[in-house]
């Protein structure tokens, strides 16, 4: 009975604690939900009774913010606000269950945000913040400073990947044919793995097939030529960088002393093409029976075929269709020809050059080339993941990838770029392929987000290397 006894009084005990702990803290209401809007920040602010314990949980699939909070809702409260807003869609209050709320917040985009609490008069508040600057940066080598930035605009979130090099740190810039051939594809980090390179980034615009669009010059030979007069980066012997619009010029000087004019460097052969080929671009021309070729070595013709010639032993190939075929017609096993191509005084001495565009950056200023070198929209158009190569003013070389298309950052318009170019300390830059294919490695690893989800193959890259393994 004494036992029975000292339970119930227990017990009473107990009921009456927690009868004074809920005395103590009396359920929170929500008289009000309203927000204000700028270009930095949207702010939510729930009007309360109290201030409530609350989580704060990031979801990503789908991308919202919620926060949970114990309370109930007043009477004349408004359940959802709609936005015109590049960072959120929408926000609703709702009561989970009893005595439980939660406010999910609906974005667009990967957000900065804070949640936090104010008295007299009692509120929580949500501080969704799109004017934010946020930089990481890392000394990973000697001569080698990798930075990542984070940065709210009004428009919606960025996310770029700089690597400054310094060259008289004993690094050289590179480009590197996938598979060492033009013909087909490979991912970046294949080529950085391959190349043994410190860093690489994405390089020229490519076909499918892997052809480069564009100029491209390795170890002093040309690779491939630009339809139009473009701007490129050359890469000279004491590891100097320029960049100036470049235009190819080439031809064959006939027996007879009459010039052809050479059409393409190792690409598809065209209608009334003549097309040059080397050993960069495959073993053999894979070429159609529609033409005809002549193989040359020591500027003397070795061989004539229908199609598909050989390109070992340094062989050259002219792969000849329409008017060019006919001016070719009388050449002969043992004619003597004269081939001659010219990128120019300046990039004519440089060891490597790599054609994309538009220039960026000139002499320190924002200087766009998109219209005089006739980019279309699926360069110019809107913003997207880009790649840009630089030299600040001492000579360091910046490499750039920005990422876009995703909710963490949405990419960059190309006077954006520029802007943001000059901005990174950029004196010349060149914008180089986007999309899909913007991709920075570093030490063997993808830095940036791919807006494919995953590596894109390309037809090439820029490499970094030490200037020892530099050597083809």
């Amino acid at each position: 009975m004494i036992k029975l006894c000292r339970r119930i009084a227990l017990l009473l005990m107990i009921l009456l604690l927690a009868a004074q702990i809920a005395n103590a803290a009396p359920a929170v209401t929500v008289n009000n939900m309203r927000f204000s809007q700028t270009a930095e920040k949207v702010r939510i602010v729930f009007d309360v009774t109290s201030l409530p314990a609350h989580k704060v949980t990031l979801e990503q699939e789908p991308l919202r913010l919620v926060i949970d909070f114990n309370g109930k809702l007043g009477k004349k409260v408004m359940r959802q606000i709609n936005f015109n807003d590049p960072y959120i869609n929408n926000i609703k209050l709702t009561q989970a269950k009893p005595g439980k709320l939660q406010a999910v917040i609906d974005l667009k985009h990967s957000v900065v945000y804070k949640v936090f609490s104010l008295k007299k008069p009692n509120r929580l508040v949500i501080d969704i913040i799109k004017d934010y600057n946020h930089k990481f940066e890392q000394e990973i080598a000697d001569g080698l400073k990798y930075t990542t930035l984070y940065r709210g605009t009004k428009a919606g979130p960025i996310a770029a990947y700089i690597l400054d090099i310094d060259p008289k740190a004993g690094y050289l810039l590179k480009p590197v044919l996938s598979n060492e051939t033009v013909a087909g594809l490979e991912t970046v980090k294949m080529m950085a793995d391959r190349t043994h390179a410190v860093a690489a980034i994405n390089a020229s615009y490519f076909g499918l097939s892997g052809e480069i669009i564009g100029l491209l010059k390795m170890n002093g030979q040309i690779v491939s030529v630009p339809n139009h007069t473009r701007s490129a980066v050359g890469i000279m012997k004491d590891g100097s960088l320029v960049f100036d619009r470049v235009a190819y010029r080439g031809s064959v000087r006939l027996p007879n002393d009459r010039m052809v004019a050479i059409t393409g460097v190792n690409c598809k052969r065209g209608p009334n093409d003549l097309i040059l080929y080397n050993d960069y671009y495959d073993s053999s021309t894979k070429t159609n029976e529609f033409g005809i070729e002549y193989v040359i070595s020591d500027d003397k013709v070795i061989a004539i075929n229908p199609q598909d010639s050989s390109l070992a032993n340094g062989n050259v190939v002219l792969a000849a269709h329409g008017s060019p075929a006919e001016a070719l017609a009388d050449l002969k096993v043992g004619d003597s020809i004269k081939i001659t191509q010219t990128l120019g005084p300046t990039y004519d001495k440089a060891v490597y050059a790599l054609g994309a565009g538009p220039m960026l950056v000139k002499n320190g200023a924002v200087f766009l080339t998109t219209t005089i070198e006739k980019f279309g929209s699926d360069v110019a158009g809107g913003r997207a993941p880009r790649t840009a190569i630089a030299t600040t003013k001492d000579g360091h070389i910046l490499m750039v990838v920005v990422d876009g298309r995703q909710r963490h950052s949405i990419g960059m318009t190309l006077l954006e770029l520029a802007t943001f170019m000059r901005e990174s300390g950029a004196f010349n830059a060149l914008n180089l392929d986007g999309g899909g294919s913007s991709e920075m490695v570093l030490n063997g690893e993808v830095v940036n987000s791919p807006s494919d989800g995953r590596e894109r193959r390309v037809g090439n890259a820029l490499v970094i290397q030490k200037k020892e393994q530099g050597k083809r």
